[in-house]
């Protein structure tokens, strides 16, 4: 079979039993339920005992957005579009409101499930690099995938690239033994484009299908960023063109605005192709996918739904939004 085939299978769900796509789907909903508890309670406190919203309520409907984690920007655009309703039909009415604001978020999205990784047609591993601030769950999330890949048949080899955290190093490694795949590493300190040169090296050698390679998780300042990743980016070149294949953001959920900002300083500083949402479990926060989704237009790619080994998800902004908004 090959290399994107087994992908799309594995991530897809098109291998997938129908107990096992109704599990991930309520996986989710749990996973959202603080988020959607959260959001209707709000909501509810502001339109209560009225019959109908005019005007004068979209303040307060912005308000409930805004806290809610979905952003300024985001939120501006959803209350555009309800005023433009208003005025067309004086009011709206307050039952229909839930449907409208469905409606209005999902338009936000391109509708479109996430699609997996574009395999190049060559001999080479595919790269991943993978960004993002310390605590936001990127090594998790390297060890998830990784477990994916494995699962799809795929030999993967794991590069312990962020050599600022002797912890880090300890964490990818952890994660490798657990999932049972090949990592390259070099001492604390040690250059990170180093680190991603042997890897590539490694992989190369041992014909691996898939390299995924860690990253430091600072946010320093812009030009530092960019230089760091530029350089790790550039020995990738000499020994796979076009190498990083795909660059994914991490962030976590439960920061809420503040990974809207982390976006925006990693967008800035390099070429993202992809999003990993983390910890949405547990947080009330999860609007906040909302607002990424529309302002950097940069696909969601996976989400994170809980601490296990399987609980990475593609994500899907249908199942999302019905997720919240769904009784």
């Amino acid at each position: 079979m090959a290399l994107f085939d087994k992908l799309k299978n594995i991530f897809t769900g098109e291998n997938k039993s129908v107990k096992a796509v109704e599990d991930n789907k309520h996986q989710l909903e749990s996973s959202l339920a603080k988020t959607k508890k959260s959001f209707f309670e709000k909501l509810s406190k502001k339109v209560i005992g009225k019959s109908k919203i005019d005007e004068n309520d979209l303040d307060d409907i912005e308000e409930v957005l805004i806290t809610s984690d979905i952003g300024v920007e985001t939120t501006l655009k959803i209350i555009h579009n309800l005023e433009i309703r208003v005025k067309k039909d004086n009011y709206i009415n307050a039952e229909d409101l839930n449907t409208i604001l469905k409606d209005e978020i999902s338009n936000l999205f391109n509708n479109e499930d996430s699609k997996d990784f574009i395999v190049p047609e060559t001999n080479d591993p595919y790269v991943i690099m993978v960004v993002g601030v310390n605590g936001v769950g990127k090594t998790t999330t390297i060890g998830k995938l990784a477990h994916k890949f494995k699962l799809a048949g795929l030999k993967v080899v794991l590069g312990a690239a962020d050599t600022f955290r002797a912890a880090a190093v300890d964490q990818i490694s952890i994660w490798a033994e657990r999932v049972g795949v090949d990592i390259v590493k070099q001492d604390m300190g040690s250059d990170p484009a180093s680190v991603a040169f042997d890897t590539l090296q490694s992989a190369k050698a041992k014909k691996a299908d898939v390299v995924i390679i860690d990253t430091a998780g600072r946010l320093h300042n812009k030009i530092n960023l960019m230089n760091e990743l530029t350089k790790i980016r550039n020995v990738m070149h000499k020994i796979i063109p076009n190498a990083p294949h795909d660059v994914m953001l991490v962030l976590d959920a439960s920061t809420g605005q503040n990974a809207i900002e982390q976006a925006k300083q990693f967008t800035a500083a390099t070429k993202v192709n992809s999003l990993a949402l983390t910890k949405l479990d547990g947080t009330a926060k999860g609007g906040v996918v909302i607002g990424i989704s529309d302002q950097f237009n940069i696909p969601v790619r996976y989400i994170g739904v809980g601490e296990g080994i399987n609980d990475l998800q593609l994500f899907n902004s249908k199942e999302f939004v019905n997720s919240i908004f769904n009784n």
